[in-house]
C-alpha cells in the first residue's frame, strides 16, 4: 500500500524505513504537517500515517476521501486531532498506536521532576559562566514527598514504581484504579483531596472532554501551596492562563510541561531566529521556576522502533483484512 507520512523528521524515516523493510509498503515522506493546503500531496495513497499536530478537521478528511484515502494511520496514542465523525461519514477508518514505551514518558517525567528539584539546569549554565555560587540552587529530598498522579494507565503505573523506588508516597486519581498500583502501594482518591496532599502533581491522563482543563483555577487553589506541577499528558489538561496567575501568586512553586495547548504551531520547528508570537507561551519562558521540552518524552529508540512497527503493522492488517490491528472508535 502507498502510505503518505506527514511530519516526518529523519528519525520518522529512520525508523520507519527500517520497519517497513518487512512490511513492504510503499512510504512517502513529507516534513511538511497534514493540512487543508498539503492534502493534493496525497494523491495515490491507501494511508496516511500523521502525529500529534497534524491536523485533520472535517475539510482536510473530506480531502483525504477525494483523494482515495482509506486509512488514518496516527503514530501516537492520542487521537484528539483527528475529526472522528468526519472520517465515520466519508468510510475513513482511524487506528493508532496504543502503547510504545511507558518507560519512555515516565522517566521523561522524572527528569523534570528531579531537574527543577535540584536545579540542574540553571546550575550548567551557572557554571559555564565560572559561577559556582550555591544561592537560588536550594532543593528538597524525594524521600518522604508526596507524589500525586493523575491517570494511572502504562505510563501513570510505571512512574509510580519509579517514585516509590525514590521513597516517596505515590498517591493517584483515575477513574479505573489498577491493581498493580495498589500492589506498589499507592492510595486511590478523588482529585480535589490528590490535589491538596501532593508535593508534587503529575498528569498522565489522556485528553477527553471531561480532562479538558482539568487543571484551572479552581483545581491550583486547592493545590498544596508551593506545589510542583508537571504534565507529560496532553497540553490542554491544563488551563495555561490559570496555571501562569498560580505561578505569579506562588500557589505554584514549579511547572514543568512537555506539552502545550498551543503547541501544534511551535513544537517540532527551529524558531531559533524568529520571534515566537504566542504571548502566553513567552510569559511561561519568563519564570525561572518553569521548564519547558517540546514534546520530546515519547523520543527514545526504544518508543520509535515500536510505534514505527506498531503503525506498520496497522496499515498492513487494513490492506490484508479492512481491520487494523488498534483501531480508533469515534
Amino acid at each position: 500500500m502507498q502510505v503518505h507520512v506527514f511530519s516526518a523528521r529523519p528519525d520518522d524515516v529512520t525508523f520507519l524505513s527500517k520497519a517497513n523493510e518487512s512490511a513492504g509498503h510503499a512510504l512517502i515522506f513529507h516534513d511538511t504537517k497534514l493540512s487543508a493546503a498539503t492534502v493534493p500531496l496525497v494523491a495515490g495513497a491507501g494511508a496516511v500515517a500523521v502525529f500529534v499536530n497534524d491536523r485533520l478537521d472535517a475539510e482536510v478528511i473530506a480531502g483525504l476521501s477525494r483523494h482515495g484515502v482509506g486509512l488514518v494511520a496516527l503514530r501516537c496514542a492520542g487521537f484528539n486531532n483527528v475529526d472522528l465523525a468526519a472520517c465515520a461519514a466519508h468510510g475513513i477508518t482511524v487506528a493508532r498506536v496504543p502503547a510504545y514505551s511507558p518507560y519512555a514518558v515516565a522517566e521523561h517525567t522524572v527528569a523534570l521532576i528531579l531537574t527543577l528539584n535540584r536545579k540542574t539546569h540553571r546550575a550548567w549554565a551557572r557554571v559555564r559562566e565560572g559561577n559556582f555560587e550555591l544561592g537560588g540552587l536550594l532543593g528538597f529530598d524525594m524521600r518522604g514527598k508526596t507524589v500525586g498522579i493523575v491517570g494511572t494507565g502504562q505510563i501513570g503505573t510505571v512512574l509510580a514504581g519509579i517514585m516509590a523506588g525514590f521513597g516517596c508516597r505515590v498517591i493517584a486519581h483515575d477513574l479505573h484504579p489498577n491493581d498493580v498500583c495498589r500492589g506498589l502501594g499507592v492510595d486511590y482518591m478523588p482529585l480535589p483531596a490528590l490535589l491538596a496532599a501532593s508535593d508534587i502533581v503529575t498528569l498522565q491522563c489522556p485528553l477527553t472532554p471531561k480532562t479538558h482543563h482539568l487543571i484551572d483555577d479552581a483545581a491550583i487553589a486547592r493545590m498544596k501551596p508551593g506545589a510542583m506541577l508537571i504534565n507529560t499528558s496532553r497540553g490542554a489538561v491544563i488551563d495555561t492562563r490559570a496555571v501562569i496567575r498560580g505561578l505569579k501568586a506562588g500557589q505554584i512553586g514549579s511547572l514543568g510541561i512537555d506539552v502545550y495547548e498551543e503547541e501544534a504551531h511551535l513544537f517540532f520547528e527551529d524558531l531559533s531566529n524568529r520571534i515566537i508570537p504566542d504571548d502566553v507561551f513567552a510569559r511561561l519562558l519568563t519564570f525561572p521556576n518553569v521548564l519547558v521540552t517540546g514534546h520530546q518524552g515519547f523520543f527514545t529508540a526504544e518508543a520509535l522502533g515500536a510505534i514505527a512497527e506498531s503503525t506498520l503493522a496497522n496499515v498492513t492488517a487494513f490492506e490484508r483484512t479492512g481491520v487494523p490491528l488498534h483501531p480508533v472508535e469515534g
